[in-house]
Formats: structure tokens, sequence, C-alpha cells
């Protein structure tokens, strides 16, 4: 009777999961983002922003590895609260404002972007029925979006009023919020998580080789992911240095990108179910990102402001919008988890070498030149779907 009772017992509502995953996306974006976001206040040059963002997605990748795992040990939620500690850590160190100590925070920040994914599949993968699938999902995605414009509104008028450690103290406390919430949530939602496919390197590289349109699709993701880090990372000492932005100005620039990029996310997938092609979507998104970057490198100084926010607009619209759409394109009916993970482990090359790029070419063509760099590689990845496209035809 018990057993029977057990097994009828509803199941934990959808509502405040998704809220916490999204929270978690979140958060992890605001972390990622308050280094570049302060930088002119804080004195952070371009090398030492990139070191950071290198070496946070370098660790990110190993611990997406790893990150199923955990969940399947303890929990999503439990692995979201650890993720908060991540955060915690990460911006702790960085309120020493120091080279070394920027890049502990990088790191640190890593091990909370690589399992946040896992844990977040995880949980609403049990929760949310198949009709609803796409838009829950879809929402949790605007996580990212929204850590993004929220860190660009307010941390560089908290950076400029008090002083940077005062921004990295707003995330630190946030990250605790996150941590409670979590952790309030965590017995309601105390299941055991089906078993997550385990991919290796070479078997997602294996994988991706094996099939020319996910090659194609992983090859493109390289440049794309990289113009959207680099945005994110360095417009607003782009805008400081070289647009005549204040600090403030510049971070509400970037947050009027973030904002469109959320629209992106939404409206791509629109776009694409009435073109019923993903891929000329994902073109159309790396011809806007591609121009977008020529045009503020190579006439940055020179628009007006309004045109200046209008190209943001539209860099953010593409550049932070391609994500939903990329992820549908790549999933293989049967492998969709196997499929999604190999294309990705791609697409974290991107993040980790646009940094490096942009580090070693700034000093010599300053972050104009970088940018311009930046729109030849994403114009060459939309080559690389164009092509696979015209092959296919064949």
């Amino acid at each position: 009777m018990i057993a029977a009772k057990q097994a009828s017992a509803p199941a934990p509502p959808l509502w405040p999961a998704v809220a916490a995953m999204t929270a978690l996306q979140a958060l992890v974006s605001l972390a990622l983002f308050a280094p570049g976001v302060v930088a002119p206040r804080a004195g952070l040059s371009i090398e030492q922003l990139s070191l950071f963002s290198t070496t946070a997605f370098t660790i990110s990748l190993v611990s997406s590895f790893w990150g199923g795992t955990l969940v399947q040990r303890v929990g999503s939620l439990r692995v979201a609260a650890l993720c908060a500690v991540a955060v915690c850590a990460g911006m702790s160190l960085a309120l020493f404002e120091s080279g070394w100590a920027l890049l502990g925070a990088g790191l640190m920040l890593g091990l909370a972007v690589g399992p946040e994914t896992p844990a977040s599949s995880a949980l609403l993968g049990r929760l949310v029925p198949a009709e609803k699938r796409a838009m829950v999902f879809s929402i949790r995605q605007t996580g990212n979006q929204i850590g993004a414009v929220v860190g660009s509104l307010l941390l560089p008028p908290i950076a400029v009023l008090l002083a940077p450690s005062s921004a990295y103290a707003a995330v630190i406390v946030c990250a605790a919020i996150a941590f409670a919430g979590f952790e309030r949530l965590r017995p309601a939602y105390a299941m055991t998580p089906p078993s997550m496919p385990r991919l290796g390197l070479f078997d997602r590289l294996r994988l991706i080789s094996a099939d020319r349109r996910m090659a194609a699709l992983a090859v493109a993701s390289i440049p794309f992911s990289g113009m959207q880090v680099i945005l994110n990372t360095c417009f607003v000492s782009f805008g400081t240095s070289e647009l005549a932005l204040s600090h403030v100005e510049a971070g509400w620039v970037l947050a009027s990108a973030q904002g469109a990029g959320l629209m992106g996310r939404l409206g791509w997938g629109v776009v694409a179910t009435r073109l019923r092609s993903a891929r000329a979507v994902l073109v159309m998104a790396g011809v806007g990102m591609a121009v977008c970057a020529l045009l503020l490198g190579l006439c940055g100084p020179l628009l007006s402001r309004s045109i200046l926010i209008l190209l943001t607009i539209v860099f953010g619209l593409t550049a932070s919008g391609w994500n939903g759409v990329f992820i549908a394109e790549i999933a293989k009916p049967g492998r969709v988890a196997e499929a999604t993970g190999a294309v990705l482990t791609a697409s974290f090359l991107g993040l980790v070498a646009a940094p490096l790029l942009v580090a070693l070419l700034t000093p010599r063509v300053g972050l104009g030149g970088s940018f311009v760099a930046l729109g030849l590689t994403a114009a060459a990845g939309t080559a690389v779907l164009l092509m696979e496209r015209s092959h296919a035809r064949e």
C-alpha cells in the first residue's frame, strides 16, 4: 500500500525548476561578464581579459566531460549549488584585482561553466512533457542573455561610483542567494537522473568527421562562438578606448546588443520555422555578424552615436542570437545528446582560441583591427556552410 502511494506521488512542479536552471545560467553569465564590463575602471588590459576568458573556457571544456557523472552522483540542484560556490570563489579571487587573481577567477568559473548545462538538461529533461520541450529549453537558454544584460547595465555604474571590487562583491551576493535557493529546492527534486551518454574527446571528433553536415556546422561554430565571446568580453574596453564612449555608456550599448541577442535566440527560431531551414538562418547570422564586425572595426570611430547603437544591436542579434537555431540544426534523431556534445566541443575551441587571437593582434592593430580579423573568420565560417549546402544539393 505504501509502495503504491509512493508510485502515484505527483511529479515535482516544472516551473520552479525552470526558474532555478535559468537563474543558474544567468549567474554564470553574469560572472563571466564581470571582468570585461569593469575593465576600464579596473585597469585590466586586453591581454589579461583574454587570458581570463581562455582559462575559463579551457577549464569548462574539461569539466563538461565529467559534468554528467557529477549530476548522476549528487543530483542537478546540488551541482547547481556547487556552481554557485565556484562563482563565489572566482569572484572572491577577482577582488584582489591582479592578473594572477583574474587567472584564478577564470579557473574557478570554468568549473561552473562546464557542469551547468548537463545539470539543467538532466533535471528539465525529466520534467518537461514533449509538447513543451522546445519552449522550456528556449526559456532556459535566455539565462545567458539575462545575465549579460544585467551585468552590462548594473556592474559598470557600480564600478564607477564605488570600485571594481564592489561589482565583484555584487556578483558574490547574487551567487550566495542562488546557492540558498538551489539548496532549498533540492529536496523536492531529489530524483535519480537517467544515465547520460559519455563520449571522450576523440569519440566526439570521430562523430563529427563521419558526417559532412556536422563537420561543416562544427567548423562554422568555431568563429561564430569566438565572435560572441569577444563581443561580450572586449566591447566595453573597445568602446572606451576607440569609440569615445564613457564606461557607463559602453555598458549600456553592450546591454542593448545583449537584449537583441535575447530576442534573437527566440526570434531566429521563428524565422527558421517560417523558412523551414535552420541552415539558412545560420548563414544570415554569419553574414550579419561578419558585416557588423568589419564595419565596427573599420568605421566605428567615425559613426554617429545612433548608427553605432543600431549597428551594435544588429551585432548582438546575430553574434549572440544564433545558438538556439544552431543546437536545433545539429540534433540528429536517435543521437541528439551525442551530436550536440560533439559539435559543441568544436564551439569551445572558438571560445578558447578567439581571446588568444585578440591578445596577439590588439597590441599590433588595436581592438578595431581584431574585430576586423574576427569578421573575416566569421565570413569564412559562413562560406563553409554555403559550400556544404551546395555539395548536399549536388
